[in-house]
């Protein structure tokens, strides 16, 4: 995998003491640097572009003026920016720019010819924007944070695929710290650093899909050891560096998993307002520059470093879903299970029905558009069968975990219209239920298995006398811990579970059969707990049905062959698709699979996921498609090692 910013800074070796700017004074001494070409006029800001001998300046009085190793000016821009940040994008580099007195942030590009162009116009923003820092993730995507000392913050897309967006989408906010007027993204490890200037540096997790938390870096005494003012931030391979004006020095952390240890502390010379600060690798460690905004002065040193461990993920394949959901009713953690009613006269207008496990069952289309809501209580998971015969009657039936009072809500899909409709409440004698999932071994045979936060498994048998339906327990067992998700192979006749905190178990799904567990795929490399939604992709006679999994600690999805060994297939993530606004998934509760021709993009099937983080924009938890032809491609031969 190629890493953007390690990219940018390998490839400023050569750009660091350019347009005349000196050279380094050493390992303990700091230098004066000068910029040839610049005269009276003082370099605000400056930033190398990746893999070219090339740097953009922000010059006070001047606009931006782009630079070759000689300090010729190759181009120029009129406009009053201070702040920089750069990526390679394409060919060519983006850049953006903070006009700190109009505080709003531009993003620009300058060509492989050497021309400055707007990129992408950002809009106006109801908030002062006090720093802009550039993001590129491991799925070709690229983002400007806007950060404001108001203790607002927002992410943006504005690239996908190295191209420019014809229009920035807004994917998220996030809760910033007041006083926050720096900041910088590690690309590597994915992070946003960002500056608290009376008490210290926070970093956030910086993935479109990531969880909006942040984790303290380095903080004020008594917390820590930062003075009183913690000012402009810079990434360093594996670490960060921190001014702290309050004490003229600059900190540098070395990152040790979640937290971030004290490596070196360097006295900063004789600065009245140390400001930006830059960093560029160098033999055996890397050299730092730092502006003093009193006098406008630049200084420069090295400083031996060993990288050590960066914080990488191995990186994931994407795929991208073709469709989204409307979003639910309800903030918070609403949405959880879809399950997939194939309509056999007309496979476009099948459906999918999701729980909102504040309201009851969602009832989409394919085009994710809410035609029915059907509001009867918490439901948690839901599960289909189709042609079930009860009672000398076929129906096509639905069954939910409903959690206001323990039972199996039943609802009836007719076959004609694909309408709804609420049949029926089974108790069961479960204290807390939770999930569930159906099996039909035969036409006239319905078992739902139903599973408790005690880790309880009920089989119940489901039948029916004329309109009245009741649910007989035939079978329980108990998991070690809390299970959820599950799906039964009817035709193999086994039943998967999975123990959130654990891995997923095989068992015979026979009434009379024994409750003996079989280990399938266990927590750990690649599944990362909690183990959440669970379905079968069945790909034809003669060919063992393919088990998807969610793998929520880590928002991806295993496909592993459903019979032993249980080999792995494929383990990707669903990434976001800028053509269509919609951003991808994550922290998957209940998934649904169905490999029916349902046409269109639809012929191989179809995934249903939940997802937990609905972005591009914010908004309430959703369900996104995406096409079984997207998965297929990454599916490796049964026998692969």
């Amino acid at each position: 995998m190629k890493f953007p910013l390690m990219t940018a800074l390998l490839s400023a070796m050569a750009l660091y003491g350019c347009a005349g700017q000196g050279t380094a004074a050493g390992n303990s001494s700091w230098q004066k640097l000068t910029f040839a070409g610049a005269g009276t006029a003082t370099v605000l800001d400056k930033a190398p572009l990746a893999e070219a001998a090339l740097e953009v300046q922000a010059l006070s009085g001047q606009g931006l003026r782009l630079v070759n190793t000689q300090g010729k000016t190759l181009a120029s821009l009129d406009a009053g920016y201070e702040s920089l940040d750069s990526r390679a994008l394409g060919g060519q580099w983006l850049i953006s720019a903070v006009d700190t007195v109009a505080q709003k942030a531009d993003l620009l590009l300058v060509s492989a010819a050497g021309q400055f162009a707007t990129a992408v116009t950002l809009p106006s923003r109801p908030y002062p924007v006090d720093a802009a820092c550039l993001f590129q993730d491991d799925g070709g995507n690229s983002f400007v944070f806007l950060i404001s000392e108001d203790g607002i913050g927002e992410q943006w897309l504005v690239a996908s695929q190295q191209q420019v967006l014809a229009e920035p989408l807004s994917l998220r906010t996030l809760p910033l710290p007041p006083q926050a007027t720096f900041c910088a993204v590690d690309d590597v490890a994915g992070l946003l650093y960002v500056n608290e200037e009376s008490q210290g540096v926070w970093a956030y997790p910086a993935a479109a899909e990531a969880d909006t938390l942040r984790l303290p870096v380095a903080q004020r005494a008594p917390f820590g050891t930062l003075g009183d003012e913690t000012a402009s931030v810079a990434v360093v391979p594996g670490g960060v560096l921190v001014t702290d004006p309050s004490t003229s020095q600059l900190h540098l952390y070395r990152r040790q998993g979640e937290q971030w240890q004290l490596a070196q502390s360097l006295a900063l010379p004789d600065l009245g307002d140390p400001e930006q600060l830059r960093v560029s690798p160098a033999a055996g460690g890397f050299e730092i520059a730092v502006r003093d905004d009193d006098s406008g002065e630049w200084y420069q040193r090295r400083v031996d470093w060993q990288a050590g461990d960066q914080g990488a993920e191995p990186g994931l394949p994407y795929v991208k879903a073709a469709v989204q959901s409307e979003p639910v009713r309800g903030f918070g953690d609403a949405a959880d299970d879809p399950a997939i009613w194939v309509d056999a006269r007309s496979p476009q207008r099948s459906l999918i029905l999701g729980t909102n496990k504040k309201l009851g069952l969602k009832v989409y289309n394919l085009e994710g558009e809410l035609l029915q809501s059907l509001d009867i209580g918490r439901l948690n998971n839901v599960d289909v069968r189709q042609g079930v015969v009860l009672d000398g009657q076929s129906l096509d039936l639905a069954v939910a975990s409903h959690r206001d009072n323990n039972s199996l809500s039943l609802f009836v899909i007719d076959p004609l219209t694909g309408r709804v409709r609420h049949a029926a409440d089974l108790p069961t004698d479960l204290a807390d239920i939770y999930g569930i999932c159906l099996y039909q071994p035969s036409t006239d045979k319905l078992y739902a298995f139903a599973n408790s936060k005690d880790g309880t498994v009920v089989q119940y048998h489901i039948a029916a006398d004329g309109a009245d339906f009741q649910a007989d327990a035939v079978r329980r067992w108990r998991l070690a811990s809390q299970p959820e998700g599950c799906v039964a192979d009817d035709s193999g006749r086994r039943l998967f579970v999975g123990e959130e905190d654990v891995g997923v178990w095989a068992f015979a799904a026979d009434a009379d059969a024994s409750t003996e567990q079989h280990a399938v795929v266990m927590a750990g490399a690649s599944l990362k707990a909690d183990v959440e939604g669970l379905a079968l992709y069945h790909r034809g006679a003669g060919l063992s049905p393919l088990l998807v999994v969610s793998s929520q600690g880590n928002d991806s999805y295993l496909v592993i062959d459903s019979e032993p060994p249980y080999r792995q297939l494929a383990n990707f993530r669903v990434g976001i698709n800028a053509a269509e606004a919609i951003d991808g998934s994550s922290e998957t509760d209940g998934l649904d699979v169905s490999s029916a021709n349902l046409g269109g993009i639809w012929s191989e099937g179809i995934l249903v996921v939940q997802d937990g983080r609905n972005r591009l924009p914010q908004a309430q938890q959703n369900f996104k498609l995406v096409p079984w032809s997207a998965i297929a491609p990454l599916l490796r031969e049964v026998s692969a090692p």
